[in-house]
């Protein structure tokens, strides 16, 4: 079987906050196009289910891929957002260094090892696969994940048993569509795309 991990659309975001789980954070008519773009990237090969983080960001691209492949929609917690981002949620990025000083240096330079994280990295990655293995587990076809930046990425690397050492790298942009193949209990990428550059 496939998934395909989808990172929500570009947010509409003009003061550059950590939005993490705050209501009211959705697309912006760029990340709408993005997500319209992957509906129509993967109405090639329509998935069985697609399955998303309750965030607004990610609902409203989930729906609109939706409208691109004909799936329904159902909401998973498991698939939120990270809680280090929720930590620092409200907090403008450039802001970080002096609000919560240090902790974004350390997430740069090792994110696996954070003190002052309320959910450490590793507890992401299994949340994330928990959830991903339990729908692949009744599926009847191929299954859409959507989802955020890390969270996404933390699922990719573990599910591909790759150790986070060079965690900031090659990770999913806004509407970007990470396709895994299942063969037993491995996996392995068979694609990745991106949208189309937007105006």
């Amino acid at each position: 079987m496939h998934i395909h991990l989808v990172r929500h659309g570009e947010v509409d975001n003009p003061h550059d906050v950590v939005y993490a789980d705050v209501a009211g954070f959705s697309l912006s008519a760029r990340g709408r196009a993005q997500a319209s773009a992957a509906g129509a990237h993967l109405g090639t090969r329509p998935p069985f289910r697609i399955v998303s983080s309750p965030l607004d960001r990610a609902l409203a691209t989930a729906r609109l891929i939706a409208d691109g492949t004909g799936a329904s929609v159902v909401v998973d917690d498991r698939l939120t957002e990270w809680g280090l981002a929720v930590r620092w949620r409200g907090a403008a990025w450039h802001r970080l260094p002096v609000v919560f000083p240090g902790e974004l240096e350390a997430y740069l330079d090792d994110p696996a090892d954070l003190a002052f994280c309320p959910e450490p990295l590793d507890q992401l990655s299994a949340r994330m696969c928990g959830a991903i293995l339990e729908w692949c587990a009744t599926a009847q076809g191929d299954l859409v994940f959507v989802s955020h930046e890390d969270p996404l990425h933390a699922a990719r690397l573990r599910l591909l048993g790759t150790t986070p050492t060079a965690f900031h790298k090659d990770k999913p942009g806004h509407g970007s569509v990470i396709t895994l193949e299942r063969a037993g209990d491995t996996w392995r990428t068979v694609a990745s795309w991106v949208p189309p550059a937007m105006p």
